[in-house]
């Protein structure tokens, strides 16, 4: 499938990155309202923490997804909204850390660094955010000059690092069923995959 006028026009419009941007934070409305209308169970407050963790690493996998979809549909246009959908993940990801900050330990340092040696879950799932981290400060175009193209593609590679983490994380913590950390994982696993391939075969070319 190789780009068309028509398709260029959607990827290019100047429409397209606010629909996007939309288009990410409505999980976020659908959350509100949710919680408005008393639909998030007993536990709500626990519901919130799933639901961000959630988004935050669909979202980091779709920013990985780009690259592959781009190349495989000839989309290039979809380059575009990479970086929009990474810095998503990292404000859910951040959503999602806030709430244990706040809520679930109420900024308690000790229970903070109690956890940091005994569970391995929030070991997991603070390893992911440090990853993500670097990748959002360095998000902007200045960034990119300023380090130069390579070593910022070297630097962004920590997005699977990030991404190993996150599924780790979300194994380990064990409060959802558990095939949903495997899909997560088996769509990292077709990631890592694909660009393995694709390094072997530029390699060979």
């Amino acid at each position: 499938m190789e780009d068309t006028p028509c398709v260029n026009r959607i990827w290019n419009s100047r429409f397209a990155k606010p629909a996007v941007f939309l288009l990410c934070l409505l999980p976020l409305v659908l959350l509100a309202l949710r919680w408005h209308n008393n639909e998030l169970g007993i536990n709500r407050l626990e519901t919130v923490a799933r639901y961000t963790g959630n988004w935050a690493l669909r979202f980091l996998l779709l920013s990985l997804c780009i690259t592959p979809l781009r190349r495989l549909l000839g989309q290039n246009g979809l380059i575009r909204f990479r970086r929009m959908i990474g810095l998503q993940a990292f404000f859910y990801g951040c959503l999602h850390a806030l709430h244990y900050f706040w809520v679930d330990v109420q900024w308690n340092m000790e229970i903070i660094r109690e956890d940091l040696t005994i569970r391995r879950f929030f070991i997991a799932g603070m390893l992911a955010l440090a990853l993500m981290a670097p990748l959002a400060a360095t998000s902007f175009n200045a960034a990119v000059r300023w380090m130069g193209g390579k070593r910022w593609q070297l630097l962004h590679r920590l997005a699977y690092g990030a991404a190993m983490a996150g599924v780790v994380h979300f194994f380990w913590q064990g409060k959802a069923a558990l095939w949903t950390p495997i899909y997560y994982g088996m769509v990292l696993g077709a990631l890592l995959l694909y660009r393995g391939v694709y390094w072997i075969r530029q390699r060979m070319a």
